[in-house]
């Protein structure tokens, strides 16, 4: 373990270990060089499939992209950041356990779309708009009306819905119109 201070390799030890709820070890650790102490966190890296894009290609699961993408929709809302990373951790959990090689990442948009749904309506909102490829005023307010009346059923998507229709659920333009 290099020490995040003095860069010092293989030179901390270990004063206290934690497991953690979600199958990971917290580890604090004392470095011999330098003194400072540091956290770490280990858990196991399970295999996930690759998502199949809507154009065809196929991507590596990206923990990262997830949870970016969940934090531009959840941007200056009372959410907190457990919430967006239990979210992405139950996402990532369900595909490991598919138990497949591929998956559409439409799989994925659709249970960030059902986990934003419960954790907080705006960023529900701002993250459908994206996702399901709102471009007109009357399809938002229609999704707005279906949650303002209590509307647990699927979202509907327009004709051209989804990242190919303008953009990618984290935010970023699609290669179609960039």
């Amino acid at each position: 373990m290099k020490c995040p201070y003095c860069d010092a390799d293989n030179k901390s030890r270990v004063i206290d270990t934690t497991r953690d709820v979600q199958g990971g070890i917290r580890r604090r650790r004392e470095c011999k060089v330098c003194g400072r102490r540091f956290n770490t966190y280990e858990r196991v890296m399970r295999a996930t499939p690759l998502l199949i894009k809507s154009n065809g290609d196929r991507e590596a699961f990206d923990r990262e992209k997830l949870i970016r993408g969940v934090q531009i929709a959840c941007a200056k809302r009372p959410i907190p950041a457990s919430a967006i990373s239990d979210l992405v951790d139950s996402i990532e959990t369900h595909l490991q356990n598919m138990g497949r090689d591929e998956v559409s990442s439409r799989v994925v948009g659709d249970m960030i779309i059902e986990g934003l749904k419960r954790i907080d309506p705006i960023a529900y909102i701002r993250y459908a708009i994206v996702y399901l490829g709102l471009d007109s005023m009357t399809s938002v307010r229609d999704l707005v009306d279906s949650l303002l009346a209590g509307d647990q059923g699927e979202p509907v998507r327009p004709a051209a819905a989804g990242p190919e229709s303008g953009g990618t659920p984290d935010g970023q333009p699609s290669r179609k119109n960039a």
